[in-house]
C-alpha cells in the first residue's frame, strides 16, 4: 500500500483502480485528470465530491444500471451529459417479475423449488441479518433455518456482511461452481455478482427496499440464456409499496424505474446532500416535465 501511494503521488502510476479507499486523505494524486465511478449509486454525495476534489477540476464519468433520481435531477440543471446503453447483451431475456403477499408465500417457495430442481440456482434476499424487535421483517438467518427444513434435499448457504471475508469468498465460490442450489443473503449481493446459472431472485419484505435497490437486486439474475424470474414478497398495505411493486412488474428499464422513483420520492437537494424530498421549484414538476426540461436545457446551452 505504501509503495502504491508513493507511486500515485509521484505520477509513476497512470491508472489507479480501487474501492472507497481511494477517497481517504492518505491518497494524493500527482495530477488527477479523470475520475470514473462505477456503481455510482453506492457512493454518497460527499464521497463523490471528495474524490473529484483530489484533482483540479478533473473530468468525471459515473456509471450505473439504476440512475438515482437525484442524478436525473442534476442532469436537468446541466451538470451532467447523459449516455444510455438501452440494449441488452445478446441472448438475454426480459426478467419476469411477480409480487406475492404472505398468503402466497408457499406458492412462491414452490416456484423456487421447481426452478432449481432442473439445475438453475436461486437467490433469496432478506433486509436484515438477524431478527429485530424493532423491525417487522424477516431476517436472513431466520429464512436460512426455515428453508433448510423446507428444502432439506437442496444445498442452501447463508451469506451476509458480518461474516469474515474468507468465509464469504468460500460460499460465493461454491455458488459460482454450482455446488449450492439456493443462496440466502442480505443486500451484499446487490452489485458485482455474476452467476449466469442463477435464474430466480426472491426478495423478502420488498416494501423495505427502494426501487433502485429492487432493480439492482433483480439484475443479479437474467445474466445467462435462461428465462429468469424475480419474486417480490410483501404484505405491506402501503400505497407506495404497491406502486413500487407494480413498476417492477411492468418494466425492466432502469431509466423508467428511476423516473418513477423520482415521481414517488422526489430528487432531493440539487446543491446539498439530501438524496430525496420535494425540490424547491415554483412551477415545474420533475416527474411530469422531464422531457420539457431536457429540451429547455438544450436550448439554453445553444443560446449560451
Amino acid at each position: 500500500r505504501k509503495q502504491v501511494l508513493t507511486d500515485v503521488k509521484t505520477g509513476a502510476v497512470q491508472l489507479l483502480i480501487g474501492t472507497h479507499a481511494l477517497i481517504q486523505p492518505s491518497v494524493d494524486f500527482h495530477r488527477l485528470g479523470l475520475v470514473i465511478t462505477d456503481e455510482q449509486h453506492r457512493f454518497g454525495v460527499n464521497q463523490r465530491d471528495l474524490l473529484s476534489r483530489k484533482g483540479e477540476n478533473p473530468d468525471i464519468l459515473v456509471m450505473t444500471a439504476t440512475p438515482i433520481p437525484r442524478t436525473l435531477a442534476v442532469i436537468l440543471y446541466g451538470d451532467l451529459d447523459l449516455s444510455i446503453i438501452d440494449e441488452m447483451p445478446p441472448g438475454r431475456k426480459r426478467i419476469i417479475t411477480r409480487t406475492f403477499t404472505e398468503s402466497g408465500r408457499e406458492k412462491a417457495y414452490e416456484f423456487v423449488r421447481r426452478q432449481v430442481a432442473d439445475g438453475p440456482q436461486a437467490y433469496i434476499v432478506a433486509p436484515l441479518i438477524e431478527e429485530s424487535i424493532n423491525v417487522d421483517a424477516k431476517s436472513a438467518i431466520q429464512l436460512y433455518k426455515e428453508l433448510g427444513n423446507k428444502f432439506s434435499n437442496l444445498e442452501i448457504r447463508l451469506l451476509h456482511g458480518a461474516m469474515k471475508q474468507e468465509e464469504k469468498d468460500r460460499i460465493m465460490e461454491e455458488f459460482y461452481s454450482g455446488l449450492v442450489n439456493i443462496l440466502v443473503s442480505t443486500v451484499v449481493i446487490e452489485v458485482g455478482i455474476n452467476v449466469p446459472n442463477a435464474t430466480v431472485m426472491l426478495i423478502e419484505n420488498a416494501e423495505r427496499f427502494g426501487l433502485a435497490a429492487l432493480h439492482q437486486l433483480r439484475g443479479r439474475v437474467g445474466r445467462g440464456e435462461h428465462q429468469s424470474y424475480c419474486l417480490l414478497i410483501s404484505d405491506s398495505k402501503s400505497e407506495l409499496a404497491k406502486e413500487r411493486a407494480a413498476v417492477m412488474e411492468q418494466t425492466n428499464d432502469g431509466f423508467l424505474i428511476a423516473e418513477k422513483d423520482l415521481e414517488l420520492r422526489g430528487p432531493g437537494e440539487f446543491f446539498g446532500v439530501k438524496q430525496h424530498g420535494i425540490p424547491e421549484l415554483r412551477i415545474a414538476d420533475l416527474s411530469k416535465h422531464l422531457r420539457i426540461l431536457e429540451t429547455v436545457r438544450k436550448e439554453a446551452m445553444d443560446l449560451l
